[in-house]
Parts: C-alpha cells; structure tokens; sequence
C-alpha cells in the first residue's frame, strides 16, 4: 500500500518530533559544555554595551536618518559697516526720462504718482534713491512695468521696437514733481 504523498509544508506529528530533536542535537554537538563561555556569548547581547563602543558604533536611529539636517552653530553677527548704497554715478544713469502722456498726467493728479523711463537692469531701491537724489522729495513707494517692444513692418522685414522699463514712483503726502517748470 502506498500512502499518500505530502507537501513540503506538511509533516507527520512523529516525523516533526524527531526533525527538532536532529536540530537541537546538531547545535548542540559542538559545543564544550561549559557554561562559562555560555553566558560570556549571551552577556553581550543581553547587556547595554559600554560607553565606549556607543561613542564609536552609531545608534540604529542615526543611521536611520540618512539625510537629516545638522545643527551647527551660528556665526557671530558682524558689526553694521555704514556704506553707499548706490554710486551717484549710477543713479544719475538710472532715470531716463519722465513719461509725459495722458495715462501720467493723469495718474499724476490722481495717486500724486510720477511716471519715469528707466534703465531696464534698474531696481526699485536705485530708483527710489535716485528720484530722491535728483529732485529733493521723499518717496513712499515705487512700482514698475516692463512694457514690451511692439513688433512692426518695416517695408518687407519685420522688426521690434525696443522693450522699456516704466516706473510709477508714490511720493508722500505734499511732496510734488513739476516737469513744466512753472513755479521753478
């Protein structure tokens, strides 16, 4: 009679018991049977390990974190050096030419805003300076508009007129900018 084959994971209760006992005397066979070196194997895993190896060995967190952000600490502030802003050569270069146009005049009466042409690679801080540098008033705030070059025909090729930087300066309340030149 045959008996009926079993899968890997299927075992006999008879055929598992003596499977356990050929383990354990296998790993048992060579060792000395001194429970010293016993205990000297299982103290170290037990036990917390010395100051000394956790300085040398990283904990397991640590190493978990691979990209985190180390604290270093911060530089002394230096002490504040008083220098020019900006060169007076420069801001002379920044203002253009002050737009003169219905939108400005109007603008001009309305928000007591003046509008100027300036350099395109001018910031708000060098106009600002130089509005101030030039006609003596204080600005509250500047705004600018980068208005693009209109493309045109000229007979058979096309071209573009050049782009130009507009800036709309705020001045304060009673500060005002006369390009007429009435009342000069």
């Amino acid at each position: 009679m045959s008996t009926p084959k079993k899968s890997k994971g299927e075992s006999s209760p008879a055929a598992a018991a003596s499977n356990a006992e050929g383990k354990q005397m296998s790993t048992t066979a060579g060792k000395q049977d001194t429970g010293k070196q016993d205990a000297s194997k299982k103290a170290p895993k037990t036990a917390a390990p010395s100051p000394a190896v956790a300085e040398t060995k990283p904990a397991k967190s640590e190493g978990a974190i691979k990209h985190a952000k180390r604290i270093t600490p911060k530089a002394p502030k230096r002490a504040a050096v008083q220098r020019p802003k900006h060169s007076e050569g420069r801001l002379a270069q920044v203002l253009m030419a002050p737009v003169v146009s219905e939108k400005a005049t109007l603008i001009s009466e309305k928000r007591n805003q003046v509008t100027f042409q300036v350099l395109r690679d001018a910031t708000k801080p060098e106009i600002k300076a130089a509005v101030e540098l030039m006609f003596k008033v204080d600005v509250a705030s500047v705004q600018t508009v980068l208005q693009k070059g209109r493309i045109k025909k000229f007979g058979r090729s096309m071209g573009r007129r050049d782009h130009v930087k507009k800036a709309y300066v705020s001045l304060k309340p009673g500060q005002e900018i006369n390009f007429s030149g009435e009342g000069a």
